[in-house]
């Protein structure tokens, strides 16, 4: 059975003055959010033998805060497709995960992570699912689980097993406009 666990960055700051979307960096929420969500992912014993992240600066700062949280070096590979991807353009991605890979992390943004998630399980009467088609908010991991190999992975093959938002590991985590 394959783990594909998705991460969508941190909340960024909007009033932050950069030239590009790409460098745009974190609120200090978006740090604190992050951060406690690694402290859950140490306490959970999550573990990935693959990464690949977004290169935005958003993306690179939350894995540095997991990080600090988590109590373990992630080091993904940076793959620019991953950025502002489209639902198809993510699983191009996942589709070419060595094949001896069992867990693996993705690290990116809405609406594609979201749209990935939704496309790759089944619609039904899943409380998880559920909350995720009402709001991936910043922060928030969706673990997915499968049989078979990545390059097989479809349409409503994956079961979400986990969907953990910042909020529910502290109330003043959200929600909010993100």
């Amino acid at each position: 059975m394959k783990t594909l666990t998705l991460l969508r960055h941190a909340k960024s700051g909007w009033d932050d003055p950069v030239a590009r979307d790409f460098d745009r960096p974190l609120n200090a929420k978006g740090k604190r959010a992050a951060a406690m969500v690694g402290r859950h992912m140490r306490s959970l014993g999550l573990a990935f033998d693959h990464a690949i992240a977004s290169p935005a600066v958003r993306v690179s700062e939350t894995l540095e805060q997991i990080e600090s949280g988590y109590g373990r070096t992630i080091a993904p590979t940076l793959d620019r497709r991953v950025y502002l991807a489209s639902a198809a353009t993510l699983l191009d991605v996942v589709h070419g995960f060595p094949a001896e890979v069992e867990s693996a992390l993705l690290v990116g943004h809405n609406p594609g992570l979201e749209d990935l998630v939704l496309m790759l399980v089944a619609d039904g009467a899943d409380p998880l699912r559920d909350a995720v088609e009402d709001k991936y908010p910043t922060a928030s991991i969706a673990e997915l689980q499968f049989d078979g190999e990545w390059a097989s992975i479809a349409t409503g093959t994956a079961r979400l097993t986990r969907f953990i938002r910042p909020r529910d590991l502290d109330p003043t985590l959200g929600p909010d406009a993100d």
